[in-house]
């Protein structure tokens, strides 16, 4: 970490209402045309040069830490004199994607290399952002509030104060482009109705609201907007409209097409006479329309807005191919709707190679968009319901940087988030948060995605070269190794692991318990890649005892069980095999097909995508995309097998990238169709016909 210092600038919020839930500050000044912003906060800020958006902040860190923005501000300030302004939201409530810390702002900004203006002092106007209203529910259990405003607000003048001191540190890796964009057709069109329905979407984001997830509960709300966006009843007709110019009459809606997906803030300009607007959005049609909570979300906004014209932007990021505008205005027109993307800069991504095939062409192409969307401060497993910091998603997704890039820089941040907070809130000394920046009151963790920390470390210290990183994971590391020593029986295998024992999406989370033997398998290359990193030979010793101890008691003769469970005080197979088990043993280095050939044999040729269709196999349970797949097509790279693995990801992708333009989070599209684990594919393809493809 380096540290950052601001000259003058010292963090402030609206006096006394740090604490307070999803409260939003507007902060504007005065720049010439050489213009530089220096800026941190939390949680969210965006930046507007002249009403365009200029950023979205900052980098996310660990507790305690605040990376800061360097924000150069000139190619945007036109005029002698510009209007800079700083939406901030301090949300307040825990997430899988923001920590839960007293809200700020902290912001120097330079005109021609000297200060116009700072916080705690002159030149920065503060009003409190009424646009926004603030008692909506969250988007989703895994993210915070939802959006909806109403326009024009009268903007009042607040009183901030200065709070806390901060730790600042240099934001460390590159920064969006924040591009355009358009809405390409307008893919139907129709009227609505308000109709009362029998049951409301009732996630728990909404039912479960306490201390331990926080927000507003739904008799606190001033806008309710999923119910309210339930009630409209449409009929659509197919059309084949350009998106450029839309006009909606009175309750009238249309679904627009991005032609695949992205992610970023929805943008568009209305002229309107007056009334409600309603957005919906999601990553694919069912049955022809937008099901705004197929994920598990709100993914929807509400609008009300007085006549006149208005420029919008969402605060938030969303990810979508569709979205879905409904107006009970007597006329909206609708021009430039767009997603200004929020993504992994293209200039910093290598050439693409030659593929010379169509499918693989495809498979590339959604594979480093769905890196870019999922990598811009963290690594993330999806941009919709979480954006969360997942390990063992980083696994891949950090593999894929370095191909992409050559440079581990988005890893190296990702990696010591976990190391700056002194210990984490809840879950059990020792063990790691499942994702990360993040608070989860409720205490889950996943034991095993705190072991892919260390394998992923292992693998970025030679990639990076970055000692220093790694020495300063060691003592969390061996922590880790010491919470897991509780778990150890007799022969060195865990068992009766706590909290959610995650395997993949498959059968085999349902044969987690009592003794899991991938469980075991991944803590037998965990232990080893301790002792690599820091040269501990008696840890390499009892990775080598225990991969024996799990071929004997796991192995069946023909294929390696996936758990035992105690029956009268003594451990037995459960006689239940999946196919993620398999890869589990060759994948870390338990079994060899010098020592299973037959074995390996049968995975090389009877296992793949076509499994499904042809039910070889029956009684071994079927892997998924997450992550039992991807091991398998690790394995086929590792022993060179590149037809086969061609095969597989032209099998196992190709729907995907034709259906969003991305890959999926599982084999079919019933929950994230953008998944950043899955932008490993990039990798195989790399290795196999890019090597010197370097931009």
């Amino acid at each position: 970490m380096k540290n950052f210092n601001f000259k003058s600038a010292v963090p402030v919020w609206i006096t006394g209402e740090e604490k307070e839930m999803n409260v939003s500050l507007c902060l504007s000044a005065k720049a010439g045309r050489r213009a530089r912003l220096d800026i941190t906060g939390h949680a969210l800020y965006q930046v507007f040069v002249n009403g365009k958006l200029s950023a979205e902040g900052p980098a996310r860190a660990g507790h305690g830490f605040y990376r800061v923005d360097e924000l150069d501000l000139s190619p945007l300030c036109t005029k002698d004199e510009n209007d800079v302004t700083v939406i901030v939201a301090g949300y307040n409530v825990n997430s899988f994607y923001l920590i839960d810390e007293p809200s700020f702002v902290c912001a120097e900004l330079y005109d021609n290399g000297k200060i116009a203006a700072y916080t705690g002092g002159d030149g920065f106007t503060y009003q409190r952002y009424a646009d926004r209203v603030r008692k909506t529910q969250r988007y989703s259990f895994q993210r915070p509030f939802t959006e909806a405003y109403s326009l024009p607000a009268e903007r009042q003048t607040v009183t901030v104060s200065e709070t806390e001191n901060k730790n600042f540190i240099e934001r460390g890796i590159p920064y969006p482009d924040y591009e355009k964009a358009a809405f390409i057709n307008v893919i139907s069109k129709g009227t609505f109705e308000k109709k009362e329905k029998d049951e409301y979407f009732n996630d728990r984001a909404i039912s479960n609201i306490s201390d331990k997830l926080k927000g507003f509960k739904a008799e606190e709300l001033d806008v309710f907007i999923s119910r309210e966006v339930e009630k409209l009843d449409c009929t659509l007709t197919p059309c084949g409209e350009k998106a450029d110019k839309l006009t909606l009459g009175k309750n009238s809606c249309a679904i627009l097409d991005l032609s695949a997906e992205l992610t970023g803030f929805i943008s568009f300009d209305i002229e309107t006479s007056g009334g409600r607007l309603y957005i919906c959005f999601d990553e694919i049609l069912r049955e022809g329309d937008v099901d705004f909570t197929r994920l598990g979300t709100c993914s929807a906004l509400i609008y009300d807005l007085k006549p006149g014209k208005y420029s919008l932007v969402s605060f938030e990021p969303y990810s979508m191919r569709y979205l879905k505008f409904y107006s009970d205005a007597d006329c909206a027109a609708i021009t430039d709707a767009a997603l200004i993307k929020f993504e992994f800069s293209e200039k910093d991504i290598r050439k693409k190679p030659d593929l010379g095939d169509g499918a693989l062409s495809r498979v590339y192409d959604a594979a480093v968009s769905t890196f870019r969307q999922n990598t811009v401060d963290v690594y993330m497993d999806c941009p919709s319901r979480e954006r969360a910091g997942w390990l063992c998603d980083s696994y891949f997704t950090s593999r894929t940087e370095y191909a992409l890039t050559g440079k581990s820089e988005v890893e190296r941040n990702f990696l010591e988030n976990f190391l700056m907070p002194e210990k984490f809130r809840v879950i059990p000394a020792g063990m790691l948060p499942m994702c990360y920046p993040s608070d989860h009151y409720d205490g889950t963790y996943i034991p095993n995605w705190a072991m892919w920390y260390v394998v992923e470390l292992e693998e970025y210290l030679g990639r990076s070269g970055d000692r220093e990183l790694v020495n300063n994971a060691k003592k969390r590391v061996y922590e880790l190794l010491g919470f897991f020593r509780g778990f150890e029986n007799k022969d060195g295998l865990l068992e009766k692991l706590q909290s959610w024992v995650f395997i993949e999406w498959s059968k085999s989370n349902e044969l987690t318990q009592d003794i899991n033997y991938p469980t075991n398998m991944l803590y037998c290359k965990f232990k080893k890649a301790i002792a690599n990193l820091y040269g501990d030979k008696a840890l390499s010793s009892e990775a080598d005892k225990l991969a024996e101890k799990i071929r004997n008691q796991s192995y069946t003769g023909e294929w390696f069980c996936d758990n035992a469970v105690y029956v009268d005080g003594e451990a037995r197979l459960s006689g239940e095999c999946t196919e993620s088990c398999q890869y589990y043993a060759f994948f870390t280095g338990v079994a060899k097909k010098e020592l299973y050939p037959k074995l390996w044999d049968t995975l090389v040729h009877d296992f793949g995508p076509e499994r499904k269709k042809n039910n070889k196999h029956p009684k071994i349970y079927f892997a998924n995309a997450f992550i039992g797949n991807y091991l398998r097509l690790e394995l086929l790279f590792r022993e060179g097998l590149y037809d086969e693995l061609l095969q597989n990801v032209r099998g196992y992708f190709d729907y995907m990238a034709q259906k969003t333009g991305t890959l999926w989070e599982n084999d079919g599209d019933y929950a994230s169709c953008n998944h950043g684990f899955a932008s490993h594919v990039a990798v195989w393809l790399l290795e196999i016909y890019g090597k010197d493809d370097v931009k």
